[in-house]
């Protein structure tokens, strides 16, 4: 099961069309297939410790963490610079 924060949720509609496309099109990906090569799927270390990072594209990332084993919840979207200040 896929939840979404609220605080992702209003940054996504903070996006713009062609990058809320590109985000359902990258999280349908997810949906099938989460270590798909095109999302770039990877966990993350520091202040996102236990987190992982997905590619929406260009400098889009999308950041999730799992609530329990059947569930993860996306909480961030925001351009790399952005997440990591670098």
């Amino acid at each position: 099961m896929i939840l979404f924060h609220r605080s992702f949720k209003k940054k996504y509609r903070k996006l713009r069309e062609g990058e809320r496309q590109r985000c359902d099109f990258r999280l349908k990906i997810f949906e099938n297939n989460s270590f798909h090569s095109i999302l770039n799927n990877h966990s993350l270390s520091g202040e996102y410790k236990g987190s992982w990072s997905i590619s929406i594209g260009g400098d889009l990332r999308a950041i999730y963490r799992y609530e329990t084993k059947d569930a993860i919840i996306f909480v961030d979207i925001d351009t790399h610079h952005n997440l990591f200040g670098s």
